[in-house]
């Protein structure tokens, strides 16, 4: 396959998710989905379809060959690691202020949607499987670190610490993702089949999932917000599209990482910052106009970085 075979089939994965992404902004701009629709979707997606997807996938998975607990705690230790050096960073070069909202805008990627999507689109349901064991990683590690980095940059006035901890501790519990991991797992273990009406009304639901979930990402893009805190929400950005994907990416591979797992990993640690970053961020009084500037340059970003990082990983042949 020639350089120019290989990078339009390249376009082929990751052109559908980020078109998608601009059909939600085109649809907003028009009038033709509105903030009513926007919040009604992605509490449908986030309660009913992206469960079902996940449940559907991993139930129908040879758990054998997919389940790799090295893989799940590498993954684990990235996301610290990526944590650790934007906590440092932040330290040495932001105002105090905002270091709670650049810290969790660094390292916080929306792995449950546009690194689901991406995986599906590069893998099939065998992408859409192994992502679904790791965003029980990513559900768990995003939310105990942000609110571990918000709560100790809040301005003073905002409830206990205690109260905090208790409070994500009791949204995890309740994830629908997590709970659909776990619902599934000893299906898979067990290797129960659903009925065939059940499970094909069950993808008919799940289908809905990404156009879904990337039209709304569109929708609430906003570009108005970049005038103010410009130069840190750049270099949040630019470290959570190009710094982690490559580092993160690197050091996998030199562990022994390859093939689908490399690729699925890399497309989750290049994911633009999650729109659930702005919600923690407002909730507990951080810096809510920094987030909106950091989750809409990296999901600008996120077409030519993840584009480039498939199609560089591609040509080493590495994925």
């Amino acid at each position: 396959m020639s350089l120019t075979q290989l990078f339009l089939s390249t376009l082929d994965i990751t052109l559908p998710v980020f078109a998608m992404v601009f059909i939600g902004v085109g649809l907003k701009r028009l009038g033709w989905i509105d903030r009513a629709f926007v919040n009604t979707a992605s509490r449908l997606v986030f309660h009913g379809t992206l469960p079902t997807l996940i449940f559907l996938s991993l139930i129908g998975t040879d758990l054998d060959s997919t389940l790799d607990p090295w893989l799940l705690l590498f993954f684990a230790l990235a996301t610290l690691a990526s944590f650790l050096i934007s906590w440092g960073w932040a330290a040495c070069r932001v105002p105090r202020h905002q270091r709670g909202v650049y810290v969790q805008g660094a390292f916080r990627g929306n792995c449950g949607i546009v690194g689901l999507a991406l995986a599906h689109g590069m893998y099939g349901e065998a992408g859409v499987s192994l992502g679904g064991l790791l965003l029980g990683v990513v559900i768990l590690t995003y939310n105990i670190l942000s609110v571990v980095i918000l709560s100790i940059y809040r301005p003073h006035g905002g409830g206990s610490r205690h109260a905090q901890w208790r409070s994500i501790a009791g949204h995890i519990g309740k994830n629908p993702l997590i709970l659909a991991v776990l619902g599934a797992t000893p299906l898979a273990i067990l290797e129960v089949e659903l009925p065939t009406w059940l499970a094909t009304s069950g993808d008919y639901f799940a289908s809905l999932t990404l156009p879904l979930a990337l039209i709304c990402i569109g929708a609430t893009l906003s570009t108005r917000a970049l005038k103010r805190s410009y130069v840190a929400a750049l270099g949040a950005s630019l470290w959570k599209m190009v710094g982690i994907p490559i580092l993160a990416t690197a050091m996998a591979w030199w562990v022994g990482f390859e093939g689908r797992e490399l690729g699925v990993m890399f497309l989750f640690f290049a994911s633009p910052t999650a729109a659930a970053a702005f919600v923690m961020a407002k909730a507990m009084g951080g810096d809510e106009t920094l987030t909106a500037n950091i989750i809409a340059l990296t999901t600008l970003m996120a077409s030519i970085t993840v584009t480039a990082g498939v199609f560089m990983l591609r040509i080493a042949g590495l994925i």
